[in-house]
């Protein structure tokens, strides 16, 4: 395994300047020789939508339904209001019903044996709308000497401790991933991988950059000597695909996360995705049945990690809003950390992200989630390099930004405590490892940006 290196690396190339918003991104490709630069301007992806804060939800044809009956009695009642019942999640007695109008949704509600009805919405829970640039840099085999984020977390130690995350499975619940990707294919169980977005396989997204590769990778690239690794660099990787284009329902998510539970055996659950719903409203509903989901999950012994949110919002103060599924109990929320200018030396990579959500209340670790405030040319360098997507040209790499990017740090870490403990704790037991040993930032005890720390993998297999 890798030691610890601080190697501070400034590609003298002509770099484009380009103006940062909640989430920034540069892809590298390693086919071509150093000075061979080539730019263009993309869009990528992340911070969490704001449908109260911010940007509105859309309404799906579909309806939630919370029954307290027999699968049969909610048949036979939604198929006399000319619905179908299309999915049905027993374990948790709730069901996706399509094809009522809304009148016949309201008269459903009132059906003895039906708890409650609830328009789907589709959300945008990744923003399609920072800045990218796309560049060649060079034929490295290995991008290390880039990877700021295992080394402030002590990821390395934690290796030569003897711990990888082996045997450990992470259900990434995105858009697809590149299976493809040099550092992704041999840690990608393809038998359990699936997609819940009609019409698309688990590897497939038009999100040309792959959030859900760039997480991948955070999580377990491959200890190859090419390209990037992962903090579980052995730990088995199941995609499950949600999204596409980061958009997608509450049903493909509820989905999504009962099939990693429960048929894809899933211990950790990473969620690098958020959108903002009202505490109290109808729509509340959805929040509910959410909750419902994750509980299962969590009953089944899976560990459910949730990014924060890249709006810089003080989440104990942000009146009636909660940043699902972060903000739940029943998922560790975790905010971002980043310096500025490690192109140059600099070596603070536990100063909070300028973007990221915060909240005592809320937050419960920190981790590397990177950064774009340096006025440096090389202002990327602060960002998380991980695999992106794959093309004719080879498998490409990415410089983002986001708690997004910090959320599979610590799903990596609890990866590698599920190993060490043989995966018989249950998530509680599981945070409660991360609480104790994860290094106390800020204030003492639990804080508005940190949590209860910013968490640490050696400690986290060592104490």
């Amino acid at each position: 395994m890798r030691n610890v290196i601080f190697v501070v690396v400034m590609l003298l190339l002509a770099f484009m300047f380009v103006s940062c918003e909640k989430e920034s991104m540069i892809e590298v490709e390693k086919t071509q020789s150093l000075p061979d630069v080539q730019q263009k301007a993309k869009t990528s992806d992340d911070a969490a939508l704001k449908s109260g804060p911010g940007l509105p939800f859309t309404l799906t044809d579909n309806y939630i339904v919370e029954f307290s009956g027999s699968v049969e009695q909610l048949s036979e009642a939604v198929s006399l209001l000319d619905g179908t019942v299309d999915e049905v999640f027993s374990e948790i007695s709730l069901a996706k019903v399509t094809g009522l109008t809304n009148a016949n949704a309201k008269l459903l509600s009132k059906v003895k044996s039906v708890k409650t009805v609830a328009r789907d919405i589709s959300v945008q829970w990744i923003d399609p709308d920072a800045n990218l640039v796309e560049e060649h840099i060079g034929e490295n085999e290995s991008f290390w000497p880039y990877q700021w984020g295992p080394v402030a977390i002590s990821a390395p130690q934690a290796w030569d401790a003897g711990y990888t995350g082996e045997g450990v499975r992470v259900a990434v619940i995105d858009g697809g991933i590149s299976s493809a990707h040099l550092d992704l294919d041999d840690n990608i169980d393809f038998n359990y991988s699936a997609s819940f977005v009609p019409g698309m396989n688990f590897d497939e997204d038009t999100d040309d950059f792959r959030h859900a590769s760039h997480v991948a990778g955070i999580i377990a690239a491959e200890d190859n000597n090419l390209g990037t690794i992962g903090i579980a660099p052995n730990a088995t990787i199941v995609s499950v695909k949600v999204l596409d284009g980061g958009s997608g329902s509450f049903a493909n998510i509820i989905q999504g996360i009962l099939y990693a539970a429960m048929e894809a055996d899933a211990d950790v659950i990473n969620m690098s995705l958020g959108g903002y719903l009202p505490k109290n409203d109808d729509i509340s509903h959805l929040k509910n049945a959410l909750i419902k989901a994750l509980n299962y999950a969590n009953h089944l012994g899976v560990t459910v990690v949730a990014s924060a949110g890249n709006d810089a919002i003080d989440m104990d103060h942000v009146g009636p809003w909660i940043h699902v599924p972060g903000d739940l109990e029943q998922a560790i929320n975790v905010s971002a950390t980043g310096p500025v200018d490690f192109a140059f030396g600099a070596t603070n990579f536990d100063r909070p992200a300028s973007y990221t959500n915060y909240g005592q209340r809320v937050i419960d670790f920190a981790a590397p989630g990177g950064d774009y405030v340096s006025l440096s040319d090389y202002w990327f360098y602060d960002m998380i390099l991980s695999p992106s997507s794959v093309d004719a040209g080879g498998s490409w790499y990415g410089f983002a930004a986001g708690t997004s990017m910090a959320t599979p740090h610590v799903a990596g870490v609890a990866a590698l405590i599920i190993e060490k403990t043989g995966g018989n704790l249950n998530p509680a037991q599981v945070e409660v490892l991360l609480k104790q040993s994860a290094d106390d930032l800020g204030k003492p005890g639990k804080d508005d940006y940190y949590g209860h720390g910013r968490v640490n993998a050696y400690k986290a297999v060592t104490q």
